[in-house]
């Protein structure tokens, strides 16, 4: 008998051969439905039916909970913890080679999907690129990406230098826009880009039918981007109830991060003296703890469109489903809301609610099975024990 790693790739073959009958116990849906024993008929990796367990299944998930691949909006693949146990985000000043960046970033992918993320986004580096193009056909293993390759701050230039920058985003196979509209939390979270900087970042992302999603902790840059048109705005720790008003009223989506902030603290010898991760912004990190939890609070009440996005670095790949965890417990998010920024509201903000985020005819098949109930115990997260993407089998440990 093969040992269970080499039989992974047999199973996924198999269930790319034929049609494929999932029956399940609790099916969540993504769009806040629960199912009870229903079976999932998958052909040519999308779902063709969901109907009454009736069939001989193919692959029985009885007893666990499967809900459609989750969505990560927003993460790091190419950050890493180097050799010496240090944050290295590779490039100029890195330790490591560009041969070894490449091996972490993979590891990365590989740790996020086999934790049931099935598609992030991806903020920033050009690695990203090639890791999305190799998972797309199926050289290396990991969730389905897309990609910023870089980003845009108050240095890259005049507005016109900016609006070049992006029509060079694009050509260069970009599949959203990033830019920073204010400091990091770490330095107070100020405006640093222009309105008129802004302003051709996210009108000229528009233009060439890129979506822009912005850093802003807050009001004042969060607040240029939305009437500038940018579609999600990151972090947003500082936001004021009229700039969450103006989001909810245009659509515009929104994405607190409580890992992130977790993550830093949990590591922060691995981080101490680079940067600005010094005392100060160890501190100021801390503080925006209960501010995250707060305006997720105030953001529900007045019906923004929230995605789930953990700004995953380094140490946190892997662990992104910690995120539905705090959301609930920290941020009194009810757990079918948190399951549901990371589906089918996640997948909308991607501009790609057809083909991802729920269970339904037609979508893909990307499945994640949990060990217990998440709308009971939303710490059964935790527990992946089947991981399915685009009817590939990646994960299976029942």
């Amino acid at each position: 008998m093969l040992p269970r790693l080499f039989a992974l790739p047999v199973l996924a073959a198999v269930a790319m051969a034929q049609p494929v009958i999932v029956k399940t116990t609790t099916l969540i849906d993504g769009k806040g439905h629960v199912l009870r024993n229903q079976e999932i008929t998958i052909d040519a990796g999308r779902i063709t039916h969901i109907a009454d367990a009736k069939q001989k299944p193919t692959i029985d998930l009885s007893g666990l909970t499967v809900m459609p691949g989750w969505i990560d909006t927003h993460v790091h693949l190419g950050w890493y913890f180097n050799k010496e146990g240090r944050y290295d985000p590779g490039g100029r000043n890195s330790t490591t080679t560009p041969q070894q960046a490449a091996l972490y970033a993979a590891a990365n992918a590989y740790a996020t999907l086999m934790g049931g993320f099935t598609t992030v986004q991806c903020l920033g580096m050009p690695i990203e690129g090639d890791l999305r193009d190799l998972i797309a056909t199926g050289a290396i293993p990991g969730p389905r990406v897309l990609t910023s390759l870089r980003s845009i701050n108050e240095n890259t230039g005049d507005p016109e230098h900016i609006r070049t920058f992006v029509d060079k985003m694009k050509a260069d196979g970009s599949d959203v826009v990033k830019l920073f509209a204010t400091a990091s939390i770490r330095d107070g979270g100020k405006m640093t880009m222009s309105v008129e900087q802004v302003n051709a970042a996210c009108g000229e992302a528009k233009k060439v039918g890129l979506r822009g999603v912005v850093h802003a902790h807050a009001s004042d840059g969060a607040t240029a981007a939305i009437m500038a048109g940018c579609t999600s705005i990151e972090h947003g720790t500082f936001l004021d109830d009229t700039t969450l008003q103006l989001m909810a009223s245009r659509g515009v989506f929104f994405d607190p991060n409580f890992l992130v902030l977790h993550n830093y603290l949990e590591n922060k010898p691995k981080f101490l003296g680079i940067g600005n991760y010094n005392e100060e912004g160890f501190a100021a990190m801390e503080k925006g703890l209960p501010l995250v939890a707060d305006v997720l609070r105030r953001a529900r009440k007045l019906n923004v469109k929230i995605v789930l996005g953990t700004d995953a670095v380094a140490g946190s790949h892997g662990r992104n489903a910690e995120e539905f965890i705090y959301r609930v417990k920290d941020g009194g998010d009810k757990p079918m809301d948190a399951l549901m920024s990371g589906t089918s509201v996640a997948a909308e903000s991607l501009g790609m609610a057809d083909k991802i985020g729920s269970l339904a005819e037609g979508m893909e098949a990307d499945l994640v099975a949990v060990a217990g109930n998440p709308l009971d115990d939303i710490t059964a997260v935790r527990r992946v024990v089947f991981v399915m993407k685009g009817g590939k089998i990646y994960k299976n440990t029942r």
